[in-house]
């Protein structure tokens, strides 16, 4: 059996692609998402859950997000996780739900979220070209097993190299559409 695996390659770039998009998901624009959310745990019945299985999260308004609390006596804990978070978000609380409304952003701000895409999306272009090492490095030593000819071999080297760079333009284009959406254009 042969140690070169291109399913195996496509599976493991294609995951790069998806942390990259989960990662810029948490960012926060000047609109409500509710993959904002994702991060925050909250502590209740004495573990750490995420926010998604005591609450349902929803955006009602462009600019306000709901959390739907499904055990009232939790409200209190869920409000805690959301002001500790980081987020710069304020729940408003009104007895059953918590609104969030979503404040501005400052051009400062909005300048270091888009720095951070482009650091998320830089993480992800290494993950991608290590993936194209491991292919390449494999491909090397299934060629001296004799698994391979040197023309299969490099056959296999530019099928590599395409899968790298498609997935190099999908992170690009991820990124990019993401840091245009934080600087507002």
């Amino acid at each position: 059996m042969a140690a070169y695996d291109k399913a195996d390659l496509e599976r493991r770039m294609a995951g790069a692609v998806e942390a990259l998009k989960h990662d810029l998901g948490g960012l926060r624009t000047g609109r409500a998402s509710t993959a904002l959310l994702d991060p925050v745990t909250v502590e209740v019945y004495g573990s750490h859950m995420p926010l998604n299985q005591v609450a349902t999260v929803s955006a009602p308004e462009p600019r306000m997000l709901s959390v739907q609390v499904w055990d009232k006596s939790n409200i209190g804990p869920v409000e805690k996780a959301i002001r500790s978070a980081g987020l710069g978000l304020n729940p408003i609380n009104d007895g059953n739900t918590l609104r969030l409304p979503i404040p501005d952003l400052t051009e400062e701000r909005r300048k270091e979220l888009a720095k951070l895409a482009g650091q998320y999306a830089e993480k992800a272009r290494i993950a991608a070209r290590n993936v194209r090492r491991d292919g390449m490095d494999s491909l090397k030593t299934d060629e001296k097993k004799g698994v391979f000819s040197e023309d299969e071999r490099k056959r296999h080297e530019t099928e590599v190299q395409k899968l790298t760079d498609s997935t190099i333009a999908d992170i690009d284009a991820a990124a990019a559409g993401k840091e245009k959406e934080i600087l507002g254009q």
